[in-house]
């Protein structure tokens, strides 16, 4: 048995890549795998097993007959067609997943571009989905042909529709990246899938920009896996990982909770008022130059600071944070932490280069901010 206490005091101080330590401690450590190490090898087949499942019934369109796969169905019925009004129509629901699937699409292509990795291609796609025998219609084939559809027919402002020739378009994002040949994926693509089942399978959430932004490092992590075993299922691990994480931060999503104990605003609130214990002098700076938290923590805070670093770094930062039993309340340290380092530029700086100090941060240091949190830490 895993002695958790243990555990995470080991990983607060920054957990080794070798052997595949650091991936095996962050799916103990956001609650993906047991302590009892004896329930591992089960508990990963069904979930794995699980996640199979779901990919076989999302990310089939409606209107494939899948005889092989035990889904036989007629393709269009006469209760059930595009064109079909009612909100519990299939078709309705894959239409209006389209929309969802866009804009997931246009984030996870953007993952970080200074890096290779994300348009490099897997080395274990989903055969469940590439398998010609299946003719599925992959999320990649759908985006194309739902812009296809919305750049052809562009309205004038007469109300004329003109039909442009595809070809003739401005070329668009599709364009940009070099197409894998076909049987290949690229790493975008797989975090594509796993944020669009995640928001299929929580509605009440679905999909808000940024979410790409918090399972680009844990795939990223999973995806390079030294130990090549736990590497070919880093797609089904990540979307547990990626879940559970988000069943922790997901009130920072949700807007109508921004104002509530758990909402965002109470949790920028709550980084300057640690600040104000810490650093009066500072804090009456930012209130006396009208610098809201808003301005800067709110990113901070709901990304888990995964913009202010380099991936190497922001992982190195998860590590810390994902070994904090209170559970992110290290974070708002953390945020203290890199206004207390830039202090005497704050203190010197006027509105306009302070909010540029804040909003591109210059220390790249992270064990300095690390070690200067768990100071602020120990002197509770």
């Amino acid at each position: 048995t895993v002695a958790l206490a243990k555990l995470r005091d080991l990983c607060f101080s920054g957990i080794p890549f070798d052997g595949g330590l650091r991936c095996l401690c962050w799916k103990i450590l956001l609650n993906y795998l047991p302590l009892e190490k004896a329930l591992w090898s089960s508990l990963l087949k069904k979930q794995r097993d699980l996640y199979s499942q779901f990919l076989k019934e999302m990310i089939i369109q409606p209107g494939i007959a899948k005889a092989n796969l035990g889904v036989s169905r007629e393709d269009v019925t006469l209760e059930d067609h595009p064109l079909n009004p009612n909100p519990d129509s299939r078709w309705n629901t894959y239409f209006k997943d389209n929309e969802v699937l866009l804009q997931i699409d246009k984030d996870v292509r953007r993952l970080y571009p200074d890096m290779a990795f994300f348009q490099r291609p897997t080395d274990y796609p989903s055969l469940l989905i590439l398998d010609p025998q299946n003719e599925f219609e992959t999320l990649r084939k759908r985006v194309e042909q739902t812009t296809l559809k919305s750049q052809t027919v562009a309205r004038n402002r007469s109300g004329v529709t003109n039909v442009s020739s595809p070809l003739k378009t401005t070329p668009n994002t599709l364009n940009k990246y070099e197409v894998l040949p076909n049987g290949c994926e690229a790493h975008w693509e797989v975090v594509e899938r796993i944020l669009f089942i995640y928001a299929k399978l929580n509605p009440g959430i679905a999909y808000v920009q940024g979410m790409n932004e918090i399972v680009g490092p844990l795939y990223y992590t999973f995806a390079t896996d030294p130990n090549s075993e736990w590497k070919e299922h880093a797609e089904a691990d990540t979307f547990f990982c990626f879940t559970n994480l988000m069943a922790e931060i997901r009130d920072n999503f949700i807007k109508s909770l921004d104002d509530s104990q758990c909402g965002i605003t109470y949790k920028m609130e709550k980084v300057y008022s640690t600040l104000k214990e810490k650093d009066v002098e500072l804090y009456l700076k930012l209130q006396e130059q009208n610098i809201k938290p808003q301005f800067f923590a709110f990113r901070w805070l709901t990304l888990l600071l995964s913009q202010e670093f380099l991936l190497p770094d922001v992982i190195r930062i998860w590590d810390s944070l994902f070994a904090d039993d209170k559970r992110f309340d290290f974070l708002l340290l953390v945020c203290c932490a890199m206004l207390i380092l830039i202090r005497d530029q704050l203190l010197e700086g006027d509105f306009t280069l302070n909010m540029r100090l804040l909003q591109d941060y210059p220390i790249s240091d992270v064990h300095l901010i690390l070690k200067k949190a768990k100071e602020l830490q120990d002197s509770k």
